[in-house]
């Protein structure tokens, strides 16, 4: 079935509009479904499915040729469309209802909302005039869906009023941070790596070391609410900046998260530590 596909696939030696816009087709489905894959666990699955195919030809008559093993492996990978379906039936029924509800959203930049930035600065802001602790982490280019499987799935829209429900004090869902991605709540109660950079002050607690590790260990903006001081900061790329105001800290959020070209090359990951729930 494999050598039949592959077979059917040829590259033609004059590209002609048409082929140009199958390629880009091709090239926009493959690159959604690397996008609904990112960031959870189904890259390992992918990775094994992949491996598979490429021990599959390397087996063959032309390189190696141990016919058991290819045999095995072809009977095995007749089943692989069924497998992919069962395996992967949660991020193929994403990828269904998003391209039934704008099917060229694949090909529009992300736009962060305005009203995203204000409901996060009021909550933020709110809590801190209370000493209510929180962390609201915001995910940029790099997907944050492992840590997002740490904690209560929401899948609920950005707004004050969930914010600050979800961290008053005694809530179940108090201690951990919040992780915002397209611009909606995903989960709440995450578990997030804290930092082991020796040069962090020991003034701050494990929500700011856990803020300053989600940092470090993807491009997110992690939006920390002091319990003890009653003051907002943020950290990005593994520095925490402080003091923010309401107007400070929406201009900030404004600034970090507009479109951008996404970036080529970033600072080596340091190692995180153990992971820990966000509470200072």
């Amino acid at each position: 079935m494999l050598e039949r596909l592959f077979s059917a696939v040829q590259v033609q030696s004059d590209l002609g509009l048409l082929a140009l816009v199958d390629i880009l087709i091709v090239a926009v489905i493959v690159y959604n479904l690397l996008l609904l894959i990112r960031g959870t666990r189904s890259v390992h699955m992918v990775v094994a499915m992949t491996v598979l195919v490429i021990i599959y030809f390397l087996t063959g008559p032309g390189i190696f040729h141990l016919a058991a093993v290819h045999s095995l492996l072809g009977y095995a990978l007749l089943f692989l469309p069924v497998a992919v379906i069962v395996l992967f039936q949660n991020q193929i029924r994403q990828a269904l209802a998003n391209l039934g509800k704008n099917p060229l959203s694949a090909l529009l930049p992300k736009k962060v909302e305005s009203n995203l930035i204000q409901e996060i600065t009021l909550a933020a802001v709110s809590l801190a005039s209370k000493r209510v602790g929180a962390l609201i982490v915001i995910e940029r280019n790099m997907g944050l869906r492992t840590f997002c499987e740490t904690g209560i799935a929401l899948d609920a829209l950005v707004s004050y009023d969930l914010l600050m429900n979800i961290f008053v004090r005694r809530s179940p869902l108090h201690d951990g941070a919040v992780i915002v991605a397209d611009g909606r709540i995903k989960a709440a109660s995450c578990f997030l790596p804290l930092t082991t950079r020796a040069g962090l002050s020991h003034t701050y607690g494990t929500r700011h070391r856990a803020a300053a590790g989600i940092s470090e260990e993807s491009d997110a903006i992690a939006v920390i609410v002091s319990e003890e001081r009653g003051i907002v900061s943020v950290a990005l790329d593994g520095e925490i900046k402080g003091r923010f105001d309401a107007e400070s800290l929406a201009a900030f959020l404004r600034s970090e998260l507009a479109p951008r070209p996404e970036k080529t090359s970033r600072a080596t990951h340091r190692p995180a530590g153990r992971d820990a729930v966000a509470t200072e």
